[in-house]
């Protein structure tokens, strides 16, 4: 007879991811998704400036947990998000609390996923495990690498992190320093956006694969995979003959 409690164990765990892809599903069905898009922002630039203004750090914090609770519904909003902040809060500020903001709700992402599904990662074949140790061993290098430059987009990132069961520190740590770079683009980008809804425009997002931006950004993502090559290096020394 199967025990009673383990199987409700193991129903409970997935609550928190249930939740989350609930909330992300009402809020498409609602029609959340279409003020993601520089027409509604030109729409409402004159209220959100003035709930800005007027709310201080409070309008600040509003922003914050907005940011986070969005990213924590794995929606694909990080990118508009972090070019509004700088919109509404200017370059180094915007900056700042989109980092924050990102941070917080990728957390919300990597602990619900790794409450639920973490352990199925170990019942995968042997090439899935190996893949997994592997990312393991030098979790904060290829997770650093991941942030700074966005070769899988973010949403996609927390999840694969939170199965692989990352620790939490280096999982917290990577996100926020990786994510610095291409925050301050896309802020620096909202700080000169009024001019470019003025005119009806919208700001060009390639900017951030423009070689002048990226090529630093990459140099960054090499210095994070040093540590890597040199412990592939000595361990291939060791293994050579004396």
């Amino acid at each position: 007879m199967p025990d009673k409690g383990v199987s409700r164990s193991s129903i409970s765990r997935f609550i928190p991811l249930g939740l989350l892809v609930l909330a992300g599903v009402l809020f498409v069905a609602l029609g959340g998704l279409r003020y993601r898009s520089f027409g509604a922002l030109a729409e409402n630039c004159e209220g959100l400036r003035d709930f800005v203004a007027q709310g201080g750090i409070a309008a600040g914090l509003a922003f914050v947990l907005a940011y986070a609770g969005l990213v924590a519904l794995s929606l694909p909003v990080a990118a508009f998000l972090s070019i509004t902040s700088g919109f509404l809060f200017g370059c180094w500020l915007g900056a700042a609390y989109a980092v924050i903001g990102a941070t917080i709700g990728a957390t919300i992402v990597f602990l619900a996923v790794r409450v639920s599904i973490a352990g199925l990662v170990e019942r995968a074949g042997p090439r899935v495990r190996r893949l997994e140790a592997g990312f393991h061993e030098d979790a904060l290098s290829y997770l650093l690498v991941l942030r700074l430059i966005p070769i899988f987009p973010f949403w996609l990132v927390n999840l694969a992190a939170g199965a692989v069961g990352l620790r939490l520190p280096v999982y917290v740590f990577a996100t926020l320093v990786g994510m610095i770079p291409t925050s301050f683009v896309y802020a620096s980008l909202g700080n000169g956006l009024g001019d470019v809804l003025a005119q009806g425009q919208h700001p060009d997002l390639a900017i951030l694969y423009r070689p002048s931006v990226l090529l630093p950004i990459i140099g960054l993502a090499a210095l994070a995979l040093l540590p890597v090559f040199y412990k592939r290096w000595r361990g291939a020394r060791s293994k050579q003959p004396a």
